[in-house]
């Protein structure tokens, strides 16, 4: 064999190399095995029922009609580990389920269980999960997650769409339409100081997750 057939499969050996690297944590852990359609969707239903979870430890707030609950952090963090498509994935799951009137959205004394939910104040909220799970699971297939720093610009831009989409709902949505200025105070400013401690807290999942995989910097 002479230098240049030795070169090129080299090259094409760190090509397939790199071509295998995963690039979320769902990815890392399933590379050590055969990552199969059913380890992806029991990931994905792991991450819903979370979500559901969540919203059951909720805190309802007298000036708002929005609850404190924790379902943002795992939104987010289920969006980083699972990836982009599969984080948005089990926030639509975790909506259909809810849709179909299971008791998996936050308890309210205004609406009950099911449809209405999703046309009710917190709606938006509740609507903009998916998205902010796969702009969180997207930045993190960017390694945004591997180290604290990014990982918190990561949180805070999922975070950032859950709050947008329930500031629009609340300000412009039928049938008492806030203004944009009244929804801010009603449904974000009250919860600023919690979910920059929850921000902290979720960036720090993952990279130490990384870290004791002995992965974040491949």
């Amino acid at each position: 064999m002479n230098r240049v057939q030795s070169a090129s499969l080299a090259s094409n050996g760190r090509h397939q190399s790199a071509a295998v690297v995963p690039t979320t944590l769902l990815g890392s852990i399933t590379a050590r095995g055969d990552a199969t359609w059913l380890t992806k969707g029991l990931a994905v239903l792991f991450v819903t029922a979370l979500t559901a979870a969540a919203a059951q430890i909720s805190v309802p707030l007298p000036f708002t009609p929005v609850p404190f609950t924790f379902q943002p952090m795992v939104v987010l963090i289920g969006g980083a580990a699972l990836g982009a498509r599969l984080g948005m994935a089990s926030q639509v799951l975790y909506l259909l389920i809810g849709l179909a009137g299971l008791p998996v959205f936050a308890a309210s004394p205004l609406l009950p269980q099911g449809a209405a939910r999703l046309i009710g104040p917190t709606a938006g909220f509740l609507l903009s999960y998916p998205l902010a799970a796969w702009l969180t699971g997207r930045l993190a297939e960017r390694r945004f997650d591997r180290k604290y720093l990014t990982s918190v610009l990561a949180m805070a831009a999922g975070l950032l769409v859950i709050f947008t989409g329930g500031t629009l709902r609340l300000a412009y949505g039928p049938p008492q339409s806030l203004g944009l200025f009244t929804a801010f105070q009603v449904g974000v400013v009250p919860f600023i100081p919690a979910d920059i401690v929850k921000v902290c807290l979720a960036a720090g999942v993952l990279p130490g997750v990384w870290r004791f995989l002995g992965k974040q910097g491949r």
